[in-house]
């Protein structure tokens, strides 16, 4: 799938924004410790997106009723859902000025398309050394998921499947799509935000 960005200013996908708050000391900390284990910019993007994706719980794999939104939030409580882990891997990338952004599939909440849809986030970023942008998805692996980091072919945690009405959107955003943090913002409880409070499409 050809991805394209929302935004012709490219300084908006390195900003800092108030849920990629990539100032933040703890996120610094994290961001330079990886960098100075990196070989090169890729290697960096490399281990930024296996943190996130490794070291980062996915708040429903470990039933948590926690929500958490801003990357600092993320990361100091180690958990989040896909917009929560994806502000946090945004807030890495940035912070060493690589240009990153959000990215969203439409998907099936259960195995068929009876069970609803949602709307899942996961990253892009720009790799200068192959001169394009790649997705990323850092949800967190686990049976019958195992997104890797790939410059050559998408690995993404999620095949998307047009039958079922799922969907590939194809825009690169610079901030998270409202809708992802309205969901974050007005739940208090993480199960049951996602059961029921997941935006169901773009």
């Amino acid at each position: 799938m050809t991805i394209r960005c929302e935004s012709n200013v490219w300084e908006d996908y390195v900003a800092e924004t108030e849920h990629v708050d990539f100032s933040h000391p703890a996120i610094q900390e994290l961001s330079s410790l990886l960098y100075t284990a990196s070989l090169d910019e890729t290697d960096f993007v490399k281990h930024a997106y296996e943190y996130v994706r490794d070291r980062i719980s996915h708040s429903w794999d470990i039933r948590s009723t926690r929500i958490t939104c801003k990357a600092s939030e993320v990361l100091r409580d180690q958990e989040g859902i896909c917009y929560a882990k994806s502000n946090l891997l945004c807030a890495l990338l940035r912070s060493k000025g690589i240009p990153a952004g959000f990215c969203y599939q439409r998907l099936t909440l259960g195995d068929t398309p009876d069970t609803g849809h949602c709307v899942h986030a996961l990253n892009a970023v720009y790799l200068t050394s192959i001169g394009r942008w790649v997705r990323l998805d850092a949800r967190g692996n686990k049976i019958g998921i195992d997104a890797q980091f790939s410059v050559s072919e998408e690995k993404l945690a999620f095949p998307v499947r047009p039958a079922y009405d799922e969907i590939d959107y194809p825009l690169i955003h610079s901030l998270p799509h409202p809708k992802t943090i309205e969901a974050l913002q007005q739940h208090t409880n993480c199960i049951t935000m996602c059961l029921n409070g997941l935006p169901s499409a773009l």
